[in-house]
């Protein structure tokens, strides 16, 4: 039997069960493991599992079901472990709907093992009952949840639409991202998005930043990816792989979307723009042992439990709401409206040009040097 997994979020791989769940799975069949999403990258490079999970392509969960799929495989597992029962097993219902969209035999099995090791671990199978399902709930002591009863307990009484969206699963207190931008935090349990002419407008439950609305920008609320909390949590050692570095000085820009920053694990440094974008993009590319030189104000919304910088690092933290009209002089200035330029042998130069940028627009500044 042909068995494709996809792995979605870090904290499945940071709990040891993505590994031991592939492991379990070959007694099955042959398997094949790649990456769902994005964040999850960095936790297979943590866990040394890069061999064994695909992370080469950046591709939300529903595509790399729809992989498999094109590949003919016999069974195809999602193996996810969200914060909690509810968040999971919604994540799973919107996954697999976004991903029988996308293909026109449904005719293979999707299995989803959610939360295992958890007292309110479950497994669902979304289409098919195998054998196999009550099999591993023995084995992995996982309640069996049906997609009724998902659909009935959590998504039959949302009244969703595409103006309106509620968010499951969340807790006072928690940072609000839609599609990697930081746009406000939650004050309730339950949290509803609202949106008119693609933009949102509303939310209940929750407080909207609107410096965060200003980046985001147009966004069609169905399709969104929405995360509460931290992206990830979990204390870890950082894994640093030694990459060939380019023989010329390449220089790259980021603007409020850490999560793209894999693009450029081949870039002497990156520029980046944004406390969040900084946070996430230094914590990525210390894995590649990559410097940024990071345009802050001082904003931080902090994603991650843990910031990791490589030394050399140079952050530049700028009056309060002047970080992206830095960075728009900088990228029009140093980029040409480009994301990547060959015009500077070392960091240092970088930062003097910043610099240079950064006075001409009289804007009060600081710069933090990591050592």
């Amino acid at each position: 039997m042909r068995i494709g997994v996809v792995v979605h979020g870090p904290n499945i791989i940071d709990s040891g069960y993505a590994l031991k769940l592939i492991n379990l799975l070959n007694e099955y069949g042959d398997v094949s493991a790649r990456l769902g999403g994005t964040m999850g990258r960095t936790a297979v490079i943590d866990a040394r599992l890069e061999n064994l999970i695909d992370i080469s392509k950046k591709l939300v969960p529903s595509d790399s079901l729809k992989i498999f799929h094109d590949d003919k495989v016999d069974v195809i597992f999602l193996l996810n472990y969200g914060k909690s029962d509810v968040t999971g097993q919604v994540f799973g219902y919107k996954v697999y709907n976004h991903y029988i969209d996308k293909i026109e035999n449904n005719n293979i099995p999707v299995i989803q093992i959610e939360r295992p090791g958890e007292e309110d671990g479950s497994i669902i199978s979304w289409n098919n009952n195998l054998d196999i399902v009550y099999d591993l709930s023995h084995k992995l002591n996982l309640d069996i949840v049906t997609p009724d009863e998902v659909y009935e307990n959590h998504i039959k009484n949302d009244s969703e639409t595409v103006n309106q969206r509620v968010v499951h699963g969340v807790s006072p207190g928690e940072n609000i991202m839609v599609n990697s931008v930081v746009i406000g935090k939650t004050d309730s349990d339950r949290l509803t998005l609202i949106s008119k002419d693609n933009h949102i407008v509303d939310i209940v439950g929750g407080e909207l930043k609107a410096h965060g609305l200003e980046k985001l920008g147009e966004v069609d609320l169905e399709s969104a990816i929405i995360k509460t909390g931290l992206l990830r949590n979990a204390k870890v050692t950082p894994r640093v792989l030694m990459n060939d570095k380019p023989e010329s000085f390449k220089v790259a820009f980021l603007d409020h979307a850490g999560e793209d920053v894999y693009k450029f694990r081949d870039a002497s440094c990156v520029i980046t723009v944004g406390d969040d974008t900084t946070l996430i993009s230094s914590d990525i590319l210390y894995r590649f042992d990559i410097p940024v030189v990071g345009i802050t104000d001082g904003d931080l919304d902090k994603v991650v439990a843990d910031g990791f910088k490589v030394k050399n690092s140079v952050i530049f933290e700028v009056e309060s709401g002047f970080d992206d009209v830095c960075g728009q002089y900088i990228q029009s200035i140093i980029f040409d409206g480009k994301q990547v330029t060959y015009d500077f042998s070392n960091i240092g130069e970088v930062e003097e040009k910043i610099t240079e940028i950064i006075k001409n627009i009289n804007c009060k500044y600081k710069i933090n040097y990591i050592n």
